[in-house]
């Protein structure tokens, strides 16, 4: 029997589609875009833009009572952090910019000027609950330790990778310089009684030593000896043994060492599902100390619930794959090793923050990273951030991307003001 040309053309009926085809085409999706040259350039500026602008509306929120109380407007620690994040999101575009040489050149100025700022803090710094971290220079605060983590990372990963043979590192190669570097510089840290920032220091030179490949045995041997002197800080400060009573039943002494920790608590657990509201805090109103910085995370807890801090988790998560996705995809030794150590200082350190919010970890006093008040902290993380942009750009595919894409929005700026033949020859060579 013959079949016309209508019947031979017409498509096949579809078998019914299930659940499982619909879940099987968003996988498929789903790995087509990771599959994208750009996606992890991509990931880390909307990430970085969202937690950003996040903690700009949060330090307004949280900090306006006590600057009201201290300074007649609530607008005072809102405006320095505001100053800070105009400063730092230039740093970061020109960092996204400047090519690899350039980061591992800098590694060793900046620690050395780290080994001079820690230096000079420890005779003309102010002590403050306890740590020794900060200098005033007139209006301005600078915490040397917060730039000596940049520092490490760039110093460390160039060390490493100088000392690469056919791709592989070999681990014995770190016992000298870099252990013995790590190591001053964490006992300056200490010498300042900052107990969090050491923290930070000794994770990021464990993703150092894990990108390294080091065996079992070196890793148990450090984490023994940082336990060791973990111990002996603890033990020879009184308000460390006080906070480590505090972490254990914080609500044994809610009125004195554990206060702090049950005021954050509070918050937290007032924020139900979706908070209170953006700037409803109850917990501001004098009750929660540093609710502006070091417990900023329990302010946003108790305004946008729960929904608001699995927002903020789910941004570091994503921001920890952008940079994990650079180390994988990028052949280069020492942005294999500066990402991976980025990653570990900063989402390392967003999980120690929030970790002690919620009374799972010690109370450290670092901040939460692109959302705690100060720009001590903010400035050398976006330098850091801007670096991972300019690694992005060299995954395989990229560079092709963006030419393809034309020029961004500061070319078309540039173009508009005279000045695109700057940018068409800086394009083009």
């Amino acid at each position: 029997m013959s079949t016309s040309a209508e019947e031979r053309t017409r498509p096949a009926p579809r078998a019914q589609e299930g659940p499982g085809s619909w879940a099987r085409e968003q996988l498929g999706a789903l790995k087509e875009l990771l599959d994208k040259p750009l996606t992890t350039y991509y990931l880390i500026i909307m990430c970085s833009a969202l937690l950003l602008a996040l903690g700009l509306m949060m330090v307004l929120s949280a900090s306006s009572i006590e600057a009201l109380q201290l300074t007649g407007s609530p607008f005072s620690w809102f405006i320095k952090q505001s100053l800070s994040a105009a400063l730092g999101v230039p740093l970061m575009y020109v960092c996204s910019r400047l090519p690899v040489k350039f980061f591992r050149w800098a590694g060793y100025p900046l620690m050395a000027l780290s080994f001079l700022a820690l230096i000079m803090v420890l005779f003309i710094g102010s002590s403050e609950l306890g740590a020794q971290r900060w200098i005033y220079i007139g209006d301005f605060t600078i915490q040397p330790s917060e730039p000596a983590k940049l520092g490490l990372v760039l110093w460390g990963a160039d060390l490493l990778a100088r000392r690469a043979r056919q791709g592989r590192i070999e681990w014995r190669q770190l016992l000298i310089p870099l252990m013995p570097g790590t190591a001053i510089l964490a006992v300056m840290v200490m010498l300042g009684r900052d107990l969090g920032t050491t923290l930070v220091l000794f994770m990021i030179f464990l993703a150092l030593l894990w990108v390294v490949g080091a065996p079992v045995k070196l890793f148990g041997g450090i984490l023994a000896l940082a336990v060791l002197a973990a111990v002996i800080m603890i033990r020879v400060e009184p308000y460390r043994m006080d906070r480590i009573g505090a972490f254990l039943d914080p609500w044994a002494d809610a009125q004195g060492a554990g206060y702090q920790a049950v005021q954050g608590q509070i918050a937290m657990g007032s924020g139900g599902w979706f908070g209170l509201g953006l700037g409803s805090s109850r917990q501001k109103w004098s009750w929660l100390p540093h609710g502006e910085s070091d417990f900023i995370f329990a302010i946003l807890g108790e305004e946008l619930g729960l929904a608001g801090t699995l927002m903020v988790v789910a941004l570091f998560g994503l921001l920890g794959y952008a940079g994990l996705r650079v180390a994988v995809r990028v052949n280069d030794p020492f942005i294999r090793l500066s990402a991976a150590a980025m990653v570990a200082w900063i989402v390392g350190q967003a999980t120690v923050n929030m970790g002690a919010v919620l009374g799972v970890l010690p109370i450290t006093g670092i901040p939460l990273p692109l959302v705690s008040y100060g720009g001590s902290a903010l400035l050398p993380t976006l330098a850091a951030l801007g670096m991972l942009l300019s690694f992005a750009k060299r995954e395989p595919g990229a560079r092709e991307a963006l030419a393809a894409r034309g020029p961004g929005a500061v070319a078309r700026g540039l173009s508009w003001l005279g000045l695109g033949g700057m940018t068409r020859g800086r394009m083009t060579r």
